[in-house]
């Protein structure tokens, strides 16, 4: 773990892995919810850091950090949310390819999965899933397409994902979903959020 600070009242924390940020960020909201941290306006996970932002002293703050004994994330998923899927996404095949399996063995093995939402960004509600493991990931299209379905679910690199609304994307597209992502009209807009727990539920076709 390295700490940076970032102007005169944040601190970015780098980790080795997304498995490390997201223990920390976990461990930074249990002790805000406790009341055990330090005042920080913001807490922002990445792919491997996460920014404390609006921190009085990070100076002391981060020799605080040096001290922590930051728990594992569980490994088991626990109250998720479950979205309904139909798996007939337009790169079903060629993920099937690349995994050297069936197109059913695709939809066994992305189900079978406990998934987390790492970190958002991209889009407003769109998270960046993690669960599969390490031998499923992916490239992402070799071109981009210009116009991408909302609730397309998507895999690039580690990462699963759904598009909350159609934009351009180079995710590799597995399967569709009608669940709302992003409601502005809803408190919270955003049905993920770091830490979110997901399972994905095959709908019959």
């Amino acid at each position: 773990m390295r700490t940076l600070p970032v102007g005169d009242r944040a601190l970015l924390v780098e980790l080795a892995d997304g498995d490390e940020a997201g223990a920390l960020h976990a461990e930074l909201l249990r002790r805000r919810a406790t009341g055990a941290l330090p005042a920080v306006r913001e807490i922002v996970p990445a792919a491997r850091t996460v920014l404390l932002d609006g921190i009085d002293d990070p100076g002391r703050f981060a020799r605080e950090l040096a001290d922590w004994t930051i728990p594992a994330l569980p490994a088991r998923v626990e109250d998720a949310i479950e979205i309904p899927v139909r798996y007939d996404g337009p790169d079903l095949a060629d993920v099937a390819a690349l995994w050297q399996v069936s197109v059913e063995e695709v939809v066994a093995i992305h189900a079978a999965a406990e998934f987390r939402v790492a970190f958002c960004g991209f889009a407003p509600g769109f998270g960046y899933l993690t669960g599969l493991p390490g031998q499923y990931a992916v490239p992402r299209r070799a071109t981009p397409r210009t116009s991408v379905p909302a609730g397309s679910l998507a895999l690039a690199g580690p990462y699963t994902g759904v598009y909350p609304r159609s934009s351009p994307g180079g995710w590799q597209l597995i399967g569709t979903t009608g669940t709302e992502l992003w409601d502005p009209a809803r408190e919270p807009a955003a049905l993920l959020s770091p830490g979110t727990r997901v399972r994905f539920v095959p709908e019959r076709r």
